[in-house]
């Protein structure tokens, strides 16, 4: 398979006239300043490698614009998506999962890591299945056309000493090793069934949800599997005097001390940390996951992102809740609520921004041959119109400025995940109505039984 892409990111700035030559999932070659072939598909616009959603609650997506008539604060925010929690089976699961993931596809973002704890059935009893919730994810991933990174998230108590009670019950397998034990099942089971699309890694929920002594053997699973591990790190100052209390650290320290941190770990959020809680984060590399979007809706705070780099953590982007589904726009976040902190402009730069959204997303989910323009890469390419009412009038010398300070998803005209067309001319080529797809899988996950 051949592209012709009018101008493309390779990392090292904008080029124009690239031939990308592909074949099956992988890229073979690439040229600058090359005329288009008579057979070469012709991507006009900015060309980019796919984009990473490194962090995603896919059921959260059934909130949006529902949660936005009364004030409160995350906690508040917290009950109501208990309740869709609540609803949820393996095909309703399903269902909402492939619509969201296909807006994602249409949003450019070629692969998603999932942070699953939705694990049980209500009440917590498992599924004759214990996986069929984790299933559905790597299903509803495959429907849409994208990867998918199953974050299996260990989630053992509602908060530190507390129990797990009403819908949260849902998401307990009682101990670390119970834990274990089933992920080490869905792993077997994704390695023999051949799912090219999927891989597994791990997650603690957060200091809150799983205790001191069980965190390491969570560890432990992802480093004798060599799986991605990540973490809900200090996303409320309450997680962080809760911690200090219980146990005398901060939780960055708590999750050090436990062997939770390293190149292979993202913290995500990683709102209020100390001075320490960033050496420590970039000392040993780990990397870090801001979700702008959401850290604004659900009135957390704004992350030291750029102190987190310049320590040696890599900065990777997600949409956790799905407020909007849309990377161009955490991107610009990150460098626009530095500039609303410090006063001053200019903190990070567009290449910056967009390395965030690729391959520092795709090796944070464990997919290190992605998230580049390059031979060996996955053949994962995203393209931006460049002659929108948005984004007109840049010219290729700021196009990459172009997609991070003006584009959003709306402007993403063509996706190709590991060299197959999933969405042409911004229409989803595998879903065929991805707007009433999602409407219908909203109304199921938040309808009102009677009585």
């Amino acid at each position: 398979m051949q592209w012709h892409a009018q101008f493309a990111w390779l990392g090292d700035g904008v080029a124009a006239d690239v031939l990308i030559e592909a074949d099956g999932e992988r890229i073979t070659s690439l040229a600058r300043g090359v005329p288009p072939p008579p057979r070469a598909q012709h991507l006009p616009g900015l060309t980019l490698p796919g984009l990473a959603n490194a962090h995603s609650h896919a059921f959260h997506r059934a909130l949006r614009s529902r949660v936005q008539t009364n004030r409160g604060t995350f906690w508040t925010w917290r009950e109501q998506m208990y309740r869709v929690a609540d609803r949820l089976d393996p095909d309703s699961y399903r269902a909402l999962a492939r619509a969201v993931y296909a807006e994602m596809a249409l949003a450019g973002i070629s692969c998603v890591g999932e942070f699953h704890y939705l694990h049980h059935r209500p009440g917590g009893a498992p599924y004759d299945a214990p996986n069929a919730m984790g299933e559905a994810l790597i299903a509803a991933a495959a429907d849409a056309g994208i990867r998918i990174t199953l974050l299996d998230t260990c989630y053992l108590t509602g908060g530190i000493g507390q129990p797990l009670k009403g819908p949260q019950l849902r998401f307990g397998d009682g101990t670390a090793g119970n834990w274990a034990r089933r992920v080490d099942t869905l792993h077997e089971q994704t390695d023999k069934a051949g799912r090219l699309h999927a891989r597994v890694g791990a997650a603690i929920h957060s200091v809150r949800a799983v205790p001191r002594e069980q965190v390491r053997a969570v560890a432990s699973w992802a480093k004798e599997h060599r799986a991605p591990l990540h973490v809900h790190l200090s996303e409320q100052p309450a997680e962080n005097t809760a911690c200090l209390d219980a146990y005398g650290v901060t939780p960055a320290r708590l999750l050090a001390e436990a062997g939770a941190l390293g190149p292979l770990s993202t913290a995500v959020h990683a709102t209020h940390l100390t001075g320490d809680d960033i050496r420590l984060l970039g000392a040993t590399t780990t990397g870090v996951c801001m979700c702008p979007t959401t850290e604004r809706d659900l009135a957390d705070g704004i992350g030291p992102a750029r102190g987190l780099a310049d320590a040696g953590a890599p900065i990777c982007l997600g949409s956790d809740q799905h407020a909007v589904i849309d990377l161009f726009e955490e991107a610009r976040a990150v460098e626009l609520d530095e500039r609303l902190r410090t006063r001053v402009r200019g903190h990070w730069t567009a290449g910056e921004l967009l390395a965030a959204a690729t391959s520092n997303g795709h090796y944070a989910l464990g997919w290190p041959e992605a998230g580049r323009l390059e031979p060996g890469a996955y053949a994962d390419l995203v393209t931006v119109a460049l002659d929108s009412a948005r984004t007109a009038g840049a010219g290729p010398a700021h196009a990459a400025e172009a997609a991070v300070f003006a584009a959003t998803a709306a402007d993403v005209r063509h996706v190709v995940v590991s060299g197959r067309q999933i969405v042409h001319d911004g229409r989803h080529l595998l879903v065929d109505d991805v707007p009433g797809a999602l409407a219908a899988a909203v109304e199921s996950a938040t309808r009102e039984e009677p009585g």
